[in-house]
């Protein structure tokens, strides 16, 4: 019997990428200099290409900075194989060395990449999932993230969200570690746990990458002491995210699971804290790491090193739903972060996420990210919407 005949794939061309920053609802990040809410902290990308299919992706920096690294990067991808995402971003990275690695070009090629990824599942007619390895599993468990507040707040925040389905939550940044309170942490660490579903999860995040954070090493051992006994699944950003030794050290003496990672970039700088054993739980950013590429990328070689991999989501709808999609290709991946009350999660999609029964997001199995923009909500929040969608 002879073989099928098979054809070549015919190339599809980029021929432009464009940004849409997002401002007007920006959510509160609880940082020492508050984000306002016309602050761009989050911008939207769209890859064009020559068959006019049009791929989406995120990018978690200053709108007016992706646009720029966008003109930066315009002479590596004009022309280039839309079909080929892990070689084109391999491809802007590469080339992109001498200005820096990480940072706003890195933010930038994450959101290009996603894209790219996007457009070969819509080409196939496959999910991202199926690209990336398969389906490990069609749903997963979103955990909610809110801010931290005054103990009576912080209670009520948990009991909304409870009531809406959530089962999971993390809760961070605000007060926590910032007024050398230790009651008024345990406080509200307390009040949190105590407002949890029967059987929910509660993580903390102390957010010590904010700007002049002022614990180190020995408040991170006293308080993962202290949240022990509140039985808190994982313990992230406990100290500063350079500080490879501390992390090693908490991670050896603590008896909660430690977490970090969310503002390393590129593959190569999880090396040194993978080796090290400074994490437990390990958080790419896959609107900063890289994108999709790199985030799969630093999730196996998490696995290998006997690391949990949970996606670090504070971002945008677009973010969950790579996250999503990597959720069903990797074997051990039971969370994705959910941004409670986001208006960039929950109100730029044609059609919203919705929680099931059991608390969990079901994972797309549809070409690509498997979820579909509504440019007049997305115009709302950017008047560089409909260059998005345009064609030409």
């Amino acid at each position: 019997m002879s073989a099928p005949s098979s054809a070549a794939v015919t190339p599809i061309r980029i021929t432009r990428i464009v940004a849409a920053p997002l401002f007007g609802e920006s959510p509160k990040g609880g940082w020492s200099v508050e984000i306002k809410a016309e602050d761009s902290i989050h911008a939207l990308i769209a890859v064009h290409t020559d068959a006019g299919i049009i791929g989406f992706g995120s990018a978690f920096t200053d709108g007016r900075l992706v646009e720029a690294a966008l003109k930066v990067l315009e002479p590596l991808y004009i022309g280039e194989n839309a079909l080929e995402p892990e070689r084109v971003s391999e491809k802007l990275h590469q080339n992109t060395f001498w200005m820096g690695r990480g940072g706003s070009l890195t933010h930038a090629i994450s959101g290009i990449d996603i894209a790219l990824w996007d457009i070969l599942g819509k080409v196939t007619g496959l999910s991202i999932g199926r690209l990336a390895g398969g389906r490990y599993r069609d749903r997963v468990m979103p955990y909610c993230s809110l801010l931290m507040d005054e103990p009576a707040i912080m209670k009520d925040e948990i009991v909304r969200y409870r009531e809406q389905g959530f089962r999971a939550f993390k809760i961070g940044w605000g007060p926590f570690g910032r007024r050398d309170d230790e009651r008024l942490d345990e406080a509200i660490v307390a009040a949190a746990a105590g407002a949890l579903p029967p059987g929910g999860k509660l993580m903390v995040d102390a957010g010590a990458s904010d700007a002049y954070w002022p614990n180190g090493l020995k408040w991170a051992m006293r308080t993962a002491d202290m949240l022990a006994d509140h039985n808190v699944d994982w313990f992230e950003e406990a100290v500063k995210p350079d500080a490879l030794e501390d992390f090693v050290t908490l991670r050896k003496q603590s008896r909660v699971p430690i977490a970090g990672g969310e503002v390393l970039t590129r593959r190569q700088s999880f090396i040194p804290f993978l080796v090290g054993g400074a994490f437990d739980i390990v958080q790419p950013d896959v609107t900063k790491v890289g994108g999709l590429s790199e985030q799969r990328r630093i999730a196996w070689m998490a696995e290998d090193f006997g690391v949990r991999y949970v996606g670090h989501g504070w971002n945008t709808a677009l973010g969950i739903a790579a996250d999503l999609q990597l959720a069903a290709a990797l074997p051990n991946v039971t969370l994705v972060e959910y941004i409670g009350g986001s208006a960039y999660v929950d109100n730029i999609m044609t059609r919203p996420f919705g929680l099931d029964a059991d608390g969990l997001l079901a994972i797309p199995d549809t070409p690509g990210l498997g979820v579909a923009l509504d440019q007049d909500k997305i115009a709302r929040y950017s008047p560089a919407a409909a260059q998005l969608f345009a064609a030409g």
